[in-house]
């Protein structure tokens, strides 16, 4: 009897996790705009981009570390779905050529604004986790005009067992 009671305790903590499943893995391509606000909701953030599409994005910040971006064609249907809070994809920011409105476009506001004035830059904050396992801060600088400066990674003090009384 222990045995079974055990083997439903696992199955349920399996299908409880299955619920939490990223929500990229509930939208396909080729879906239209209405498909999927139906499936997700509705985005807290939509962001126009070239040729008349839209990047729809499904937020869990400021305290989660997950964007679902969802670019759809000028007609609504799927083009592509990421989850863009992650190293290949901040590794995509070019550094001198990227502007605030590239970084906002491409992952949503951040969770966090910062200025530094000796270094006389604006710092935009983005949580996420690294390889499923480091919990970490993407940070983007931009000079007074606007343009991306540097990056910077460091891990998230949130999670940081030495921190837990400062925060």
């Amino acid at each position: 009897m222990k045995c079974n009671a055990r083997g439903v305790a696992i199955a349920c903590a399996v299908l409880a996790f299955a619920g939490c499943a990223q929500q990229e893995a509930r939208v396909d391509a080729g879906m239209d705009q209405q498909a999927i606000v139906a499936r997700l909701g509705p985005p807290k953030e939509s962001y126009d981009l070239p040729g008349g599409g839209k990047r729809l994005m499904w937020p869990t910040q400021p305290m989660g570390s997950t964007t679902t971006a969802v670019d759809v064609d000028a007609s609504g249907k799927v083009l592509s779905v990421r989850q863009v809070l992650q190293d290949n994809e901040f590794y995509r920011a070019e550094i001198g050529k990227w502007t605030r409105d590239d970084v906002l476009t491409h992952f949503g506001r951040p969770f966090e604004t910062s200025y530094f004035k000796r270094m006389d830059r604006e710092v935009w904050s983005y949580r996420y986790v690294e390889n499923n396992i480091d919990h970490l801060l993407f940070h983007f600088y931009f000079d007074p005009q606007g343009v991306l400066r540097q990056t910077q990674k460091q891990p998230d003090p949130r999670y940081d067992p030495s921190q837990r009384n400062v925060l």
